[in-house]
């Protein structure tokens, strides 16, 4: 095992280094602009949570490609499934000529994907936009129907069609004219349930709102689809209560409406289950159709929708599919992944990190009341930062700041939310206990420079 793996962060010169700075010179005549970055970074190599930057600074992740190495980066199992691949064949077209990672991978995903029905078929695309572009397809033609209701605060993708899913509007400036058929409801965000209801009163209001669509938006027998993340990541890690679920079911069941949850960004252990889904499974309100993608194969694009036999018989010829869908080395990589997350229990890895990292933000709470809420499911957590606590109005400054001064620590954190002051915890799942509390005492130490 290398020393960057179980290293603490380090830095060393002023960010950016002198060859980070070559470099990010090099970036900016090479690449666009709206690519964009915050962060002056470069990186060398990684290990686990940690990286090393060109200059020889130390990071400690806790970004993870947004979500897309939870089990760390360079997992040494992972190359050398990848390697062995290679020996053979980089790529096969699945709509040309069948390879066995690819249905091994799919055998694999109808066994642990907690969707509804006994029997399950999955196919695989390159990124999340696509395997959520995909699921509404599926649902569409299953249904026969053309509208799909998504919520606030919803983030689904760059494609066409998911810009306009997606709700927060920055993300398609310049994009439109956007496909029809799409339409909002309120996401229920109980930290910002208007007229500060409980929780139960709460999920009640956000439950009549999606039941006012029926009436206002789409009609019922209309409606191909309710798509929904089961912990908002862009907008703000907010988790959807399972009475809220429940009740989607029930509305999904009623009216022939299929029910999709994306786990692009909180599926593979994150949420302390495979897929967050399973907690609305064991409460009897598994979706139709799940999305995932990110973490699914250790940082090669992949990503994947699952559905039960009948819904996806339904789809007509040749309009899924595509070149790279399950590359070969992707798939082998996916497999290990699911291998190694099954062996090691990651999903009680990231229950560990979030109970020591709860605990550690509650901590620095207490000191700084301009974290207004700390959430999240398993190891997706989320803390919102607002200029009052009673009053809740976002405080967007304060977050990047915050974000700036622990990066000029060594700690890479992100920020997210409708209104950019929530910072996101998305560290992967094989960090150790010593490199949690190194990142504890940083966002600690970032709050308290603020105070100065």
């Amino acid at each position: 095992m290398s020393e960057l793996r179980t290293a603490l962060p380090k830095i060393s010169t002023p960010l950016p280094g002198p060859n980070a700075q070559k470099l990010i010179e090099r970036r900016a005549k090479a690449t666009p602009k709206a690519i964009g970055t915050a962060y002056k970074a470069v990186i060398k190599r990684g290990e686990g949570a940690m990286f090393e930057d060109v200059d020889g600074n130390i990071f400690l992740d806790w970004i993870a490609g947004v979500g897309v190495l939870n089990i760390g980066y360079s997992h040494p199992e992972l190359i050398e499934a990848v390697k062995a691949q290679a020996d053979n064949y980089f790529h096969s077209m699945f709509n040309i000529t069948t390879h066995e990672p690819y249905v091994a991978l799919a055998e694999e995903f109808c066994k642990i994907a907690p969707v509804k029905g006994d029997e399950k078929q999955a196919f695989f695309v390159c990124s999340g936009s696509e395997a959520d572009e995909n699921a509404v397809k599926v649902a569409r033609n299953y249904t026969g129907r053309p509208n799909i209701i998504v919520f606030t605060g919803a983030f689904h993708g760059r494609t066409a069609l998911t810009m306009t899913m997606t709700a927060k509007k920055s993300y398609a400036l310049g994009m439109g004219p956007f496909p029809d058929g799409v339409y909002r409801v309120e996401f229920p965000n109980l930290y910002r349930a208007p007229g500060g209801m409980d929780e139960e009163d709460a999920i009640k209001y956000y439950i009549e709102k999606l039941e006012e669509a029926f009436i206002e938006v789409t009609p019922a027998d209309q409606c191909a689809a309710i798509v929904f993340e089961p912990v908002q990541g862009e907008g703000g890690f907010i988790p959807a209560p399972i009475e809220w679920v429940k009740a989607v079911r029930a509305l999904c069941d009623k009216y022939g409406i299929m029910m999709v949850c994306d786990e692009v960004q909180c599926g593979w252990a994150r949420s302390g289950r495979m897929f967050a889904s399973e907690y609305f499974a064991e409460a009897g309100a598994a979706p139709d159709i799940m999305t995932t993608a990110k973490s699914i194969a250790g940082g090669i694009p992949l990503s994947a929708i699952v559905a039960r036999k009948e819904i996806m018989d339904k789809v007509n010829p040749g309009t899924i599919g595509g070149t790279y869908g399950a590359n070969a080395l992707a798939a082998v990589s996916a497999l290990k992944v699911i291998e190694v997350m099954k062996r090691d229990n990651f999903p009680a890895k990231a229950l560990h990190i979030a109970d020591k990292i709860t605990a550690g933000l509650k901590e620095i709470q207490k000191k700084h009341p301009a974290i207004g809420d700390i959430r999240g499911t398993g190891a997706m957590m989320g803390l919102e930062i607002v200029k009052d606590p009673a009053t809740k109005e976002p405080d967007a400054d304060l977050t990047g700041r915050v974000i700036q001064n622990a990066m000029n620590k060594g700690l890479m954190l992100e920020a997210a939310g409708t209104f950019n002051n929530v910072i996101r915890i998305l560290s992967p799942l094989v960090v150790t206990d010593e490199q949690i509390e190194a990142g504890l005492a940083i966002v600690a130490s970032a709050f308290d420079e603020e105070d100065k």
